[in-house]
């Protein structure tokens, strides 16, 4: 089956919104590298400065590989064990105190979220989309 006509714009619309929500969100760890850099100390990551470096590159790279078709199949899913991997390790609503547990559980459920959307698109990677360079595994 083929991504095509209204499907395809549609599927391309939701790319878009999808990839570009992505990549903006590792542009952000770049412009804010320092706080997420304390941030990820005071969480216990080892290298915190090279995991958010390293988390920033996923996200764009991951993002814009939705966005336009190449290889998404592999960006979908580096997106999606990131964000897995994001929610256990740095939302972990269950570890924290009480009057933060709402705004790590509002993150955490984020993170599941868009990991859920990020392996639909896998999914949905192997067939031939519209408005896209075309460029994957399958």
């Amino acid at each position: 089956m083929a991504f095509t006509g209204t499907e395809g714009a549609i599927l391309l619309a939701g790319r878009v919104l999808f990839g570009v929500v992505l990549a903006f969100m590792g542009l952000n760890h770049f412009q804010q590298r320092e706080a997420m850099t304390g941030y990820a100390e005071h969480k216990g990551l080892p290298a915190p400065g090279f995991s958010v470096i390293a988390s920033a590159v996923v996200l764009i790279a991951g993002g814009l590989s939705i966005v336009v078709g190449f290889y998404p199949v592999v960006g979908a899913m580096a997106i999606a064990g990131f964000l897995l991997v994001a929610a256990a390790t740095m939302h972990d609503f269950w570890a924290v105190p009480e009057d933060q547990q709402q705004d790590e559980m509002t993150q955490f459920l984020k993170n599941v979220v868009m990991a859920g959307g990020a392996l639909i698109v896998a999914a949905v990677a192997s067939q031939s989309w519209t408005y896209s360079v075309g460029v994957g595994l399958f």
